[in-house]
């Protein structure tokens, strides 16, 4: 846990690498108990012969983490998850989710640049000062259901291609949440202001449905006005993910070293990958081996090769 300020602002601190271990007994007892309890609830089927589970093992244990192994509180998360996905037809909107609106909708939300920290979770960035007075105005006339679905989508996006994929190559250990650098330099308050509902509409909705997805949050360039924006967005995480964010100042790159490869991480951030939030992921060599390049729109990585979805 990082020490905090005495006004609740993480300080600048190490974040150490995300290792996964094997499942200890007691984590296996509990996930076969939660498996238990929500098939009995119809909320899960186990594999058979010829038809996979309904939710693989790296799913439902995030949901066991996200409620420190309590079967009962994790139970009733997945629950409300369904729900929700059933109430907003996730599935279905995934399908069908026209390509060009996909791909246009990720210049408002973190980014992936195409490489992996030494653990093998995929590096994401979000540079708020790219989100420029034109580009919110563009954000604002999309109206807000259709902003929540776009959220949706690249969530999906995330957690049924590009994690699947790293856990792919880091095999037989499992990558399920993602590293994140959110960048602040040349970010004004109005501008964190104008931002702060499209924010936390993003923000709540991953952690109530995405459980665990993130890893390891290190703020970089952080303006002296981030304690009054600490404030605003604290509530919006829960504690475990409060834990995660880091704060790493002007010059980041020696801390993002302890996580990252220096190849892996943005020029900007003190490393060598000319990458800019604006590009399309640069992969790096293992993963062009494994897909070539980036697919387009809404796809799956599965059984080790990407999958295309027709609408």
């Amino acid at each position: 846990m990082p020490d905090t300020l005495p006004n609740g602002t993480p300080e600048e601190s190490v974040p150490a690498a995300t290792i996964s271990i094997p499942v200890s007994d007691d984590r296996a007892q509990s996930l076969e108990a939660f498996k238990a309890k929500l098939r009995n609830a119809g909320l899960y089927q186990p594999a058979s012969n010829d038809t996979a589970a309904s939710h693989d093992d790296i799913t439902l244990l995030r949901f066991l983490r996200a409620r420190r192994y309590d079967v009962d509180k994790a139970q009733k998360q997945f629950s409300d998850t369904e729900a929700w996905r059933k109430q907003h037809n996730v599935d279905e909107l995934f399908r069908t989710f026209e390509v060009n609106e996909m791909e246009s909708a990720r210049r408002f939300y973190p980014r992936w640049t195409g490489r992996r920290d030494k653990a093998g979770l995929p590096v994401y960035v979000y540079r708020l000062a790219s989100l420029d007075a034109p580009l919110r105005k563009e954000l604002e006339s999309v109206p807000s259901d259709r902003r929540y679905q776009r959220i949706v989508v690249l969530y999906e996006a995330m957690t049924r291609f590009v994690l699947p994929l790293c856990s792919h190559l880091a095999a037989p250990t499992p990558v399920s949440s993602v590293t994140t650098i959110i960048d602040l330099e040349q970010v004004s308050l109005s501008a964190m202001w104008s931002l702060r509902s499209h924010l936390q509409v993003a923000s709540t909705m991953a952690t109530a449905n995405y459980p665990e997805t993130l890893s390891t949050i290190a703020i970089v360039n952080s303006p002296s006005f981030f304690p009054t924006i600490w404030n605003w967005i604290k509530t919006w995480f829960d504690e475990g993910t409060r834990n995660k964010i880091h704060i790493l100042g002007k010059d980041p790159g020696p801390t993002l070293r302890l996580l990252i490869d220096e190849r892996d991480i943005p020029q900007s951030y003190g490393g060598q990958l000319p990458w800019k939030f604006e590009d399309d992921p640069d992969l790096d060599d293992a993963l062009k081996k494994a897909i070539d390049e980036m697919p387009k729109g809404p796809v799956l990585f599965v059984d080790g090769s990407t999958v295309k979805i027709l609408g």
